[in-house]
Order: C-alpha cells, then sequence, then structure tokens
C-alpha cells in the first residue's frame, strides 16, 4: 500500500470504530498517544478502542449513530516518504472532539498523537 492507502484505511477504520481496519493500516511500530490514557502500542490498541468506544455509548446514551468518529478538516504534507496528517476529529452524540497529528510512512501509519479539545475549569 502506498502512504495515501495506509492513511485512507485507517481514517475509514476510524469513522466506522474498527479497529482491525484501523491497524491494518499501521506500522509494526505504532503508537497511539491519548494525554488520557498515554502512549498506547499497536498489540495494546484494541483494548484502548474497546474502552473508548464504551465511555462513548455511555455518553451517547444508546442513541444510534452511523458514525463512530467524523474526520474534518484534514490537512497533509509529504517530506520525501514521509507524510504528516493533520485532521479534526469528533465522536457524534458527544462533546469530544479534538485534533490528530498523524506521521505516516511507507510501512503505514507510525504515530498518531491526539489532543482534546475542551474548556478550562473554572
Amino acid at each position: 500500500m502506498t502512504a495515501s492507502e495506509h492513511i485512507a484505511t485507517y481514517a475509514e477504520g476510524w469513522s466506522q470504530g474498527d479497529a482491525a481496519k484501523i491497524l491494518k493500516g499501521t506500522a509494526e511500530t505504532y503508537v497511539f498517544d491519548d494525554p488520557n490514557a498515554g502512549h498506547i502500542t499497536k498489540a495494546a490498541f484494541p483494548g484502548y478502542l474497546d474502552g473508548l468506544k464504551a465511555i462513548v455509548e455511555d455518553l451517547r446514551g444508546g442513541a444510534g449513530h452511523n458514525q463512530f468518529m467524523e474526520l474534518s478538516e484534514v490537512v497533509s504534507q509529504e517530506d520525501g516518504d514521509q507524510v504528516t496528517v493533520w485532521c479534526w476529529w469528533a465522536i457524534p452524540g458527544t462533546d469530544i472532539a479534538g485534533s490528530g497529528l498523524i506521521k505516516v510512512g511507507a510501512e503505514g501509519v507510525v504515530s498518531e498523537r491526539i489532543a482534546y479539545y475542551t474548556k478550562l475549569p473554572g
């Protein structure tokens, strides 16, 4: 797969909430960085996503949604054989939203670091 194909598979997996599809687009050394959960390895990712999906289901109160996550504002920049992708993401039916910084190489998505969009307390 090309870097574009890797990121397309990865994004589709997030839209569907499908860990197997997300991981199909990743490199063996993939690491997901969530400020609430820390660094998640490829091996630990399915458990992380299951936990996130449980939180989302609770917040949605059982309301059905066609998508797990919506992705928008996607911007990419090529630098040799590496592509950097920035995106805005939101989980429909919740207030959970933020941005992602994704690094993609020939072997697939190498890493993603997310940030949450939230108001500060007080």
